[in-house]
Parts: C-alpha cells; sequence; structure tokens
C-alpha cells in the first residue's frame, strides 16, 4: 500500500482503530496499537492537526429514525462550467435529503446519496426540488434494496 504521507505502522494502526470506533478511550488505542497511552494521544493530535482525522461523528440508523429509504441520483447538468458545477454542489448543501454530494466523471457530473423518510419524500424532493433546478438537465434515481457492506471510507 502506498500512502502519500510519511505514516509509520503505528500511525497506520491508530487511523484503522479509529476509524472501527470512533469512541474509543486512548488508553484501549494504546494497547491495541502496542504503545503506552500518552505518545498514543500526542500520536492522535498530531493526525487529527495533519488533517488525516477530520472529525468524530456518530453513524445513526436511519430506519430507527423514521428514514426508510436509501437511493442515489445522478445528475447530469446542462452546462458544465466552473460557476455552474461550483452552483449545482452548492445549492446540494441546502437540501437535507441529500446526505453526500460527489462530483463525478462519465455521463454523469455528480452522484447524490439521498436519505428520505419514504418513496414518495422522496418523490416529492425529485420533482419539486432537484429536477426544478436550475442548469439540471437529466436525472436517474436508483432505489436501494439493502445496504451489503458498511466499512470505514478507507481501506488502512
Amino acid at each position: 500500500m502506498t500512502i502519500k504521507a510519511e505514516l509509520d505502522t503505528i500511525d497506520l494502526k491508530i487511523l484503522r482503530e479509529l476509524q472501527r470506533d470512533g469512541r474509543i478511550t486512548n488508553v484501549e488505542l494504546s494497547e491495541r496499537v502496542g504503545i503506552s497511552a500518552p505518545p498514543c494521544l500526542r500520536r492522535v493530535r498530531k493526525l487529527e492537526q495533519a488533517g488525516f482525522i477530520r472529525g468524530y461523528r456518530a453513524v445513526l440508523h436511519a430506519p430507527s429514525l423514521g428514514f426508510d429509504l436509501v437511493a442515489f441520483c445522478t445528475v447530469g447538468l446542462k452546462h458544465q462550467s466552473d460557476a455552474n458545477l461550483k452552483a449545482f454542489a452548492a445549492m446540494t448543501n441546502q437540501w437535507p435529503i441529500v446526505r453526500e454530494t460527489w462530483m463525478v466523471s462519465g455521463e454523469s457530473d455528480f452522484l447524490l446519496h439521498c436519505v428520505a423518510r419514504n418513496l414518495s419524500h422522496f418523490q416529492d424532493f425529485v420533482i419539486e426540488e432537484l429536477t426544478a433546478a436550475e442548469n439540471v438537465d437529466t436525472v436517474r434515481t436508483m432505489l436501494t434494496i439493502r445496504q451489503v457492506k458498511d466499512e470505514g471510507l478507507v481501506a488502512i
């Protein structure tokens, strides 16, 4: 595995463990990676300051909160100037149903990860907001059946 920065095996172990469990105590983390607690905490702080660790959050179980639908939308814009791409990206920040936005290459310009209460709520969003948005040319939706893998974003 090629890493773009100078991280040693201990740093990689710390990142792997924190990605598995962001609430792990420093003492438990230090035991899992094989160093004492004070240097472990210093390494974590250094990884945070260097931007390797962007933050910590709880992973919520959407269906328990009444959000039963997960869908993906591919969006193609009429014009792909830098200003149009930035304007659409900013617009997605205003839509709570959109949980992640990726600018992509290929047949579409954006991939949206959406979470909605139900199909009706999702359809309303697609029809009233997404397809009606300025500069949107094409929208394709994909409803999910079930999630089959849920790992951290980086395989360390």
